[in-house]
Protein backbone atom coordinates (compact mmCIF):
# COMPACT_ATOMS: atom_id res chain seq x y z
CA UNK A 1 0.00 0.00 0.00
CA UNK A 2 1.26 3.28 -0.85
CA UNK A 3 2.18 5.90 2.05
CA UNK A 4 -0.46 8.26 2.74
CA UNK A 5 1.66 11.60 1.65
CA UNK A 6 3.18 9.59 -1.73
CA UNK A 7 -0.68 9.56 -2.66
CA UNK A 8 -1.75 13.16 -1.56
CA UNK A 9 1.61 14.28 -3.28
CA UNK A 10 0.28 12.45 -6.11
CA UNK A 11 -2.79 14.16 -5.72
CA UNK A 12 -1.59 17.45 -6.36
CA UNK A 13 1.15 16.68 -8.76
CA UNK A 14 -0.19 14.56 -11.42
CA UNK A 15 -2.30 16.27 -13.81
CA UNK A 16 -4.14 13.27 -15.01
CA UNK A 17 -4.43 11.25 -11.83
CA UNK A 18 -5.41 14.53 -9.97
CA UNK A 19 -8.82 15.32 -12.40
CA UNK A 20 -10.96 13.74 -10.67
CA UNK A 21 -13.23 14.62 -6.97
CA UNK A 22 -11.29 13.30 -4.32
CA UNK A 23 -12.37 13.17 -0.73
CA UNK A 24 -10.31 12.18 2.33
CA UNK A 25 -11.80 11.01 6.10
CA UNK A 26 -9.79 11.73 8.72
CA UNK A 27 -9.72 10.94 12.85
CA UNK A 28 -11.23 14.21 14.49
CA UNK A 29 -9.82 14.07 18.07
CA UNK A 30 -12.81 16.49 19.23
CA UNK A 31 -15.77 14.77 18.11
CA UNK A 32 -13.97 11.08 18.49
CA UNK A 33 -15.70 10.47 14.56
CA UNK A 34 -14.13 10.53 10.74
CA UNK A 35 -14.71 13.15 8.96
CA UNK A 36 -14.84 13.72 5.49
CA UNK A 37 -13.55 16.99 3.21
CA UNK A 38 -12.98 16.99 0.17
CA UNK A 39 -9.47 17.83 -1.03
CA UNK A 40 -9.91 21.01 -2.99
CA UNK A 41 -10.37 22.55 0.64
CA UNK A 42 -6.72 21.24 2.32
CA UNK A 43 -3.76 23.33 2.15
CA UNK A 44 -0.45 21.72 2.30
CA UNK A 45 2.87 23.66 3.35
CA UNK A 46 6.32 22.75 1.85
CA UNK A 47 7.55 23.57 5.07
CA UNK A 48 5.73 20.97 6.50
CA UNK A 49 6.49 16.92 5.73
CA UNK A 50 3.71 15.74 8.31
CA UNK A 51 0.61 17.04 7.81
CA UNK A 52 -1.90 19.56 5.75
CA UNK A 53 -4.12 22.22 7.18
CA UNK A 54 -8.01 23.13 6.71
CA UNK A 55 -10.16 25.53 7.50
CA UNK A 56 -13.62 24.50 8.90
CA UNK A 57 -17.45 26.25 8.36
CA UNK A 58 -16.74 28.60 11.22
CA UNK A 59 -13.22 29.68 9.65
CA UNK A 60 -11.45 27.84 12.22
CA UNK A 61 -7.95 26.41 11.35
CA UNK A 62 -6.92 22.93 11.87
CA UNK A 63 -3.57 20.68 11.54
CA UNK A 64 -3.78 17.09 10.19
CA UNK A 65 -1.24 15.17 10.90
CA UNK A 66 -1.17 12.18 8.03
CA UNK A 67 -1.32 9.79 10.76
CA UNK A 68 -5.23 11.00 11.29
CA UNK A 69 -6.05 10.53 7.46
CA UNK A 70 -8.15 7.07 7.47
CA UNK A 71 -8.99 6.95 3.76
CA UNK A 72 -9.12 8.51 0.48
CA UNK A 73 -12.16 8.71 -2.47
CA UNK A 74 -11.60 9.09 -5.76
CA UNK A 75 -15.20 10.16 -7.65
CA UNK A 76 -16.81 8.42 -4.67
CA UNK A 77 -14.71 5.07 -4.51
CA UNK A 78 -12.13 4.19 -1.52
CA UNK A 79 -8.97 4.10 -3.08
CA UNK A 80 -6.63 3.81 0.18
CA UNK A 81 -7.41 3.26 4.00
CA UNK A 82 -5.57 3.15 6.86
CA UNK A 83 -5.57 -0.29 8.03
CA UNK A 84 -6.32 -0.65 11.28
Amino acid sequence: MIPIHELLNRIRWDSDFGKAEFTISYYDRNSGENLRVPFAELSFSEEDHFGFTLVDKEGAVHHIPYHRVREVFRDGERIWHRKT
